[in-house]
């Protein structure tokens, strides 16, 4: 009787998923744990697919780790963060303003045009507002919030919306833009933000990014396998360290939820999901 196969989901928001995939399979299977993956354009698909027998686990957004738990609570169910890279913690967002902007702190945002990045974006967007909203500023009220909402249901896994946001700024369009840490950095290294152009007014709270999410009912051996492999994989090894370089860690950790409070929040100051998981947002397209 054949070994039964571990299916995983994950999000296609760059051509670089098969290949980190692949590589993956591979490892797996040269360990002795039979693994398959299955690609979905969306997040809001994927997370479905936890609750209807396709997954037995999924690599999931933030923002989808939120609505996954929301549906299992809804259910009597239970779903677990099992494992996440160590680039997904202690994360942080920055709104910025261009170096010569009068701008010097948030209160100086009333009546000005802050650029997001894609409605569903936790880093973007809505751990941005939530930290705005509790300075006391909200948008269409205090201020101007321009989305650029590039690839609905991606949750922000990819640059599109945060890149343009910063060139805006760069144009004069908008008068802020709010981008995780890292792609401050990037971005001021591969010439979108050229160096000494912009300064950060203020930084959010720290949150996590992503993790592995077991489905309810997944066999619980076969996710232990899993997690014992990836736990197992080392910087040094060299056939292991271009899988980690394309996911870009160094090494995997033990998932933890206690990241997901100031997203959490977001969610519901923002009505972006309901207590049930449902999406309640009008606006949102995927």
């Amino acid at each position: 009787m054949p070994e039964p196969t571990l299916i995983m989901g994950a999000v296609a928001y760059a051509p670089k998923v098969v290949t980190i995939w692949e590589g993956f399979k591979a490892f797996f299977a040269k360990n002795g744990l039979a693994f398959d993956y299955v690609l979905y354009s969306n997040y809001e698909s994927q997370v479905e697919a936890q609750f209807d027998g396709t997954l037995h686990l999924a690599w999931n957004s933030p923002l989808a780790w939120v609505r996954a738990e929301r549906i299992a609570r809804s259910r009597g169910l239970k779903v677990q963060a099992v494992a996440m890279r160590d680039t997904d913690c202690d994360l942080r967002s920055a709104i910025v303003v261009r170096a010569d902007s009068p701008v010097q702190s948030l209160t100086d945002l009333r009546g000005k045009t802050v650029g997001l990045g894609a409605l569903d974006s936790p880093q973007a967007t809505l751990i941005p507002l939530d930290h705005l909203r509790n300075e006391g500023l909200v948008k269409q009220r205090d201020f101007e919030a321009r989305y650029f909402d590039v690839l609905g249901g991606k949750h922000g896994d990819h640059i599109g919306g945060e890149r343009d946001a910063a060139l805006a700024l760069m144009a004069g369009e908008i008068d802020a833009c709010c981008l995780i840490d890292g792609n401050h950095l990037a971005f001021g290294l591969d010439g979108t933000l050229p160096p000494g152009s912009t300064r950060v007014v203020a930084r959010t709270g720290a949150y996590d990014h992503c993790n592995f999410t077991t489905s309810p009912g997944a066999p619980a051996a076969l996710v232990d396998r899993f997690v014992s492999l990836l736990m197992a994989m080392r910087w040094d090894d060299p056939q292991v360290r271009p899988l980690l370089e394309l996911e870009g860690l160094r090494e995997w950790r033990t998932g933890r939820t206690s990241g997901y409070a100031l997203l959490e929040r977001a969610v519901d100051d923002e009505g972006f999901y309901d207590g049930d998981g449902r999406i309640t947002n009008p606006d949102y397209r995927y």
